[in-house]
């Protein structure tokens, strides 16, 4: 929400590389219809030879465009299951409580790839078992924290068996806002900052964080006034190493590997990156990458 749209740069992407996945993660269904939805996974994925995956999410702040999701689980399950009847180019009718499709037309263009991956970004238990079955990803989003891997690995463990799928039938990704620089301090105090806007939702969903409510409280008031520096001073250092990717390449790596030892399949870098975009993409690619054990996937 109110960030650049993910579309035109995946595109973008596609264009320019030849082996990584691109996707979105995630996109909500409560200001974008399944239907557009639906089109643009399959251009990114036309676009990428078959690289796409799509994310999806109830996703924070609605409440600014005046959107409050009456069945959030629903429409998320049903979201899923109308994007894949679309991409399948089923002429048949689909019918849910919050998205339905009328039947007797399809998408009106050749769809590359009708099983595109699908990721969910969640922190709940009841929303990761009511999509479970369309999935491959859950997606823990707002934190760099091994211990919020720990609490998904039991919530998976969970939806598994209720689900009755296999436990490693759904992979774990972890994702944060990241500032990484040779200037380890600039880039911790940009980290926290940024990573303000989010702690206020995280911190409910996030049990092991454990802030005291008082300085939650603190935190909170700045951040409903949209005075992130004050909100981000508030935040120790240890905090913000659970909740952001902050410091130098090689401090910024030693985070992603302890998630990755906590049995993350997947690790996200999120905006902004760096002091300046183009520095920290680099630094990533640069020093932040080739540091992290050789049995992780990088592409």
């Amino acid at each position: 929400m109110l960030y650049q749209p993910a579309w035109l740069p995946l595109l973008e992407i596609a264009r320019h590389t030849a082996r990584v996945r691109i996707g979105p993660a995630a996109i909500n269904p409560f200001t974008c219809h399944p239907i557009n939805i639906a089109g643009n996974i399959a251009l990114l994925d036309e676009a990428s030879h078959g690289r796409a995956y799509l994310g999806l999410a109830r996703g924070a702040w609605l409440d600014f465009v005046g959107v409050s999701p009456q069945r959030p689980v629903t429409a998320l399950r049903e979201a899923f299951g109308c994007i894949r009847h679309l991409l399948t180019q089923s002429s048949d009718p689909y019918v849910g409580q919050v998205f339905s499709l009328a039947g007797g037309e399809a998408l009106r263009w050749q769809i590359a790839r009708p099983d595109v991956p699908f990721l969910l970004g969640t922190w709940g238990e009841q929303t990761l078992t009511a999509c479970a079955t369309h999935i491959t990803e859950v997606k823990l989003g707002g934190t760099a924290n091994p211990a919020a891997v720990s609490q998904m690995r039991g919530v998976l463990e969970s939806s598994a068996t209720q689900s009755r799928l296999g436990v490693d039938a759904i992979g774990l990704v972890v994702g944060a806002v990241t500032v990484v620089d040779t200037d380890g301090k600039a880039a911790r105090d940009l980290a926290r900052r940024e990573a303000a806007l989010y702690l206020p939702v995280i911190a409910e969903l996030d049990r092991s964080l454990d802030i005291e409510p008082e300085l939650m409280a603190r935190i909170r008031a700045a951040s409903d006034v949209y005075d992130f520096k004050r909100a981000g001073s508030y935040i120790s250092d240890d905090l913000l190493r659970r909740v952001a990717f902050a410091g130098t390449p090689e401090q910024v790596a030693d985070q992603a590997a302890a998630l990755f030892e906590a049995e993350a399949q997947r690790v996200e870098f999120g905006t902004p990156h760096g002091l300046t975009t183009a520095e920290g993409l680099r630094l990533l690619g640069e020093r932040v990458l080739p540091a992290l054990p050789k049995c992780v996937d990088q592409s």
